[in-house]
């Protein structure tokens, strides 16, 4: 072997055996904590289906197409609502939000599951004193989004400085509220 052959084939060898070396050790990684990172995710969703939806001890999954949602139920198995997880564009990628809707149709609670919104502003989307302005009987037509202070019913008032953010949530929103209507009118 040539020394020119000798110094592109050496370090060559050298960063492909690194490189898969490295791989496996991120392949074992990955198989070890999956398991763990599973039940940590559904976890997380049963204490926000609760958090959603404050009246149910319990809840029933439900399959209607492509659409899965969550029937909460009291003590006593009596239906006290349902949950929903939607999702909509934001400015920087989609919001996903699950939302609490009672059987009256009231909204009993949304909650931000995952977002990749500017920090300081668009995050502020995961407050409750912007998250407790959908807590109210939907209005027909559902929620829009109001800069400044909302003076309809149907008017949430954005987040200063995050309109796109805070009209995904409310785009979010009025979806799971289409699916309550569907579900309802099922049956």
């Amino acid at each position: 072997m040539s020394p020119k052959v000798k110094q592109i084939f050496i370090p060559t060898v050298t960063l492909t055996l690194i490189c898969l070396i490295i791989t496996g050790l991120l392949a074992v990684t990955n198989d070890i904590t999956a398991d763990k990172i599973a039940q940590q995710n559904a976890e997380a969703a049963a204490a926000s289906r609760l958090e959603v939806l404050p009246g149910a001890v319990d809840f029933e999954e439900k399959q209607e197409g492509d659409v899965t949602y969550y029937i909460g139920k009291d003590q006593s198995g009596q239906d006290v609502g349902y949950v929903f997880t939607t999702a909509a564009a934001g400015y920087g990628g989609d919001v996903e939000v699950m939302t609490g809707i009672g059987t009256d149709g009231v909204v009993t609670g949304v909650t931000i599951l995952s977002h990749n919104e500017t920090p300081g502003l668009g995050a502020k989307a995961d407050d409750p004193s912007f998250t407790d302005r959908y807590k109210k009987a939907v209005p027909d037509g559902g929620f829009v989004v109001k800069k400044g202070s909302a003076s309809a019913d149907n008017e949430v008032a954005a987040i200063t400085g995050a309109t796109i953010t805070s009209t995904a949530v409310t785009n979010a929103v009025n979806e799971a509220v289409e699916l309550y209507s569907q579900v309802k009118g099922g049956q």
